[in-house]
């Protein structure tokens, strides 16, 4: 009796188990590949590395010895802090890193947009930029705040190519440091979220990251601004973070390289979009291999080779690490090793002033 009792318990559990998978939710489910092929991680980058889409906000006063020996495991030689800020602030992370690893950590400076449509704005951003090159930054980053959620004294948005900006643009020339800028965010964020919204899942656990087809204004007017503005200053040097949003579309993304010379690419947080087209995307970074740099966006080093084994190998259908971001799997795009020196390395050595070449050689 016993026997049949624990039997019959054991019969409930299992069924009520079933139903309960049965129900499982959408964002529950994550199957396991029962695909057998050669496995190849990488979970070290095999040439040297310039990570030039990192942020560090605590770089003024925190201990680097930690991060740098974790940047020596996946063989990054030097990181690019794109949070730099201005004034005392960017000057204590640069003492600070100049006190302990002056040629492991580049700081980019940001401009303060709050107040533009004052006498003379412009004017006065570029001088303190000016200054804040002159303490040691080496470029200058734009967050996508600019184009988004950036008002004038007036309440109004501030467009990418309002020419009121036009004077930071063309110190950055002057001064010989890149822009690296971000420019809106995914079109689909722009997009119904329906059945055929690709970022449907990041959406639904991100509502958040949702907007109007016009909130704050259409993606495409956004983009074009942008694009605008890098014409309107062929002599300042522009790197368009996440490959300007156009990973998915190559072939728009080669006109546009095509169209605006001063303008390279950075592939933060967009390699699941090279991953599952890696012989298109092989032959983009062949044909462009002067114009692309390695960058990553988040300070996660579990997710790094992830990317490397994406620009390394010929490995097939391995899983990217974030589902809400890619449903789908990676595939390698074997680049050749002159082309991976070039996007690990060789192209910051030619934007970014004043590296340490040193780092890199063979």
């Amino acid at each position: 009796m016993i026997k049949y009792i624990f039997t019959l318990i054991f019969c409930c559990c299992a069924i009520a188990s079933n139903l309960n998978a049965q129900e499982m939710s959408f964002e529950e489910y994550n199957p396991k590949s029962t695909l057998v092929v050669p496995q190849n991680p990488v979970d070290k980058a095999k040439f040297t590395f310039i990570d030039v889409h990192s942020h560090q906000f605590r770089m003024a006063t925190q201990d680097l010895s930690q991060l740098v020996a974790d940047m020596d495991k996946l063989n990054m030689g030097v990181m690019v802090n794109l949070s730099g800020g201005s004034g005392q602030g960017l000057r204590a992370m640069l003492k600070n890193v100049n006190e302990h690893y002056p040629n492991r950590f580049v700081v980019f400076a940001n401009v303060d947009f709050s107040n533009v449509g004052n006498p003379n704005w412009g004017e006065l951003a570029a001088a303190q930029l000016e200054l804040d090159v002159k303490s040691g930054a080496k470029g200058l980053k734009i967050y996508k705040s600019l184009g988004l959620r950036n008002k004038d004294i007036n309440g109004n948005r501030i467009a990418i190519d309002d020419p009121r900006l036009d004077p930071v643009w063309k110190k950055c020339g002057e001064l010989g440091i890149p822009v690296l800028i971000h420019a809106a965010d995914p079109k689909s964020f722009w997009d119904s979220m329906d059945e055929d919204n690709e970022r449907w899942l990041e959406l639904k656990t991100r509502p958040r990251r949702k907007r109007s087809d016009t909130n704050p204004a259409p993606w495409q007017q956004i983009i074009d601004e942008q694009h605008r503005m890098f014409k309107k200053h062929p002599k300042t040097k522009f790197i368009n973070a996440h490959m300007g949003w156009y990973a998915n579309n190559l072939d728009r993304l080669g006109e546009l390289m095509e169209e605006i010379p001063n303008m390279s690419v950075g592939i933060g947080a967009i390699i699941a979009e090279l991953g599952r087209q890696p012989r298109r995307a092989r032959q983009f970074f062949i044909k462009y291999q002067d114009r692309i740099l390695f960058g990553k966006d988040s300070w996660k080093p579990k997710e790094f080779p992830t990317y490397f084994r994406v620009l390394e190998t010929a490995d097939e259908y391995f899983p990217y690490y974030k589902k809400y971001h890619a449903f789908w799997a990676m595939y390698g795009l074997d680049l050749p090793d002159e082309v991976l020196e070039k996007v690990y390395y060789k192209n910051a050595l030619n934007l970014i002033p004043g590296l340490d070449k040193s780092l890199f050689k063979k």
